[in-house]
């Protein structure tokens, strides 16, 4: 075989393989987080040369998970104030609002690099059990908040019979 055809053919190869493991990265980033990516809202919308390209977008990772009593819902909130952030529930769904703030403002700043989003937003989880809100109880610690929900009805761990 010519050696520039074989050159060519295990660029080729490379490219392909480097693609398929992108594509695959991005969809398990979209199937597992794609739920954490939140839109952050800026107040009236300057285009997108005005504001320096600030991002608009950011990922809320968030845990939810159940005991016999209790759902427990966990999420990471760096840099926000607790006075800052809203929290409601209604039936099977755990609403979180808030807004972000700047530690101070853009003019006069030449940023090189910027990923962290600002402003409000909101997020929703869908909880696996119907819950007690009155009876929630609401920490915030280090930057994650966490929210424990006693359920309306008890489901202790059941042993299953095999047949």
């Amino acid at each position: 075989m010519d050696p520039v055809k074989r050159i060519r053919s295990e660029v080729e190869r490379g490219i392909a393989r480097a693609w398929d493991g992108l594509t695959e990265g991005w969809r398990e980033l979209l199937s597992r987080a794609g739920g954490a990516l939140t839109h952050y809202a800026r107040g009236v919308r300057s285009g997108r040369g005005a504001d320096g390209g600030f991002p608009e977008w950011a990922l809320l990772a968030a845990e939810v998970w159940e005991t016999g009593l209790t759902v427990i819902v966990r999420v990471e909130l760096p840099g926000m104030a607790k006075e800052d952030i809203d929290i409601s529930v209604s039936g099977t769904t755990l609403r979180l609002r808030g807004e972000k703030r700047s530690a101070g403002a853009q003019k006069g700043r030449r940023y090189h690099l910027m990923e962290r989003a600002f402003g409000t937003f909101e997020r929703e989880f869908a909880l696996p059990h119907s819950v007690d809100g009155r009876r929630a109880e609401v920490s915030y610690q280090d930057g994650v908040i966490t929210v424990i929900l006693p359920k309306t009805e008890a489901t202790p761990p059941q042993r299953l019979q095999i047949r």
